[in-house]
């Protein structure tokens, strides 16, 4: 397991957080300024796109959402990947897995998404 970045945790914080105006915060602590975040639902770029696809998803989708790590971290090179789950009023409402990029500060440059688990392979 490669060192664990702790700007993720701040990344995490943000989706999880209540308080709407102190989701800019968490967010200016883990992401770089151009950071690109694309999954099956958004493909945004930029810190002010980001805090409003967060906005969204607390006040608009899951509000009493819980976002979780559901793994280790895996990395080299600036490139990790983990698992996550989204739970709601205690029921998972669904899993999948992130792939980040780290500038070389530190900060999250890029996240791609995906949901759900990997699909049986084809034989």
């Amino acid at each position: 397991m490669a060192s664990y970045p702790e700007h993720f945790d701040h990344m995490l914080a943000a989706w999880n957080e209540r308080e709407p105006t102190k989701v800019r915060g968490h967010l200016e602590k883990a992401l770089a300024p151009d950071v690109h975040f694309v999954d099956p639902s958004n493909d945004v770029t930029g810190l002010d796109a980001f805090e409003a696809m967060v906005h969204e998803f607390r006040q608009k989708l899951l509000p009493e959402a819980v976002c979780s790590r559901a793994s280790g971290v895996d990395g080299h090179h600036g490139l990790y990947r983990y698992d996550w789950a989204i739970h709601s009023e205690g029921n998972l409402v669904t899993v999948g897995f992130d792939t980040v990029v780290t500038n070389d500060a530190g900060m999250i440059a890029k996240v791609y998404g995906f949901f759900g688990p990997l699909p049986e392979k084809d034989t």
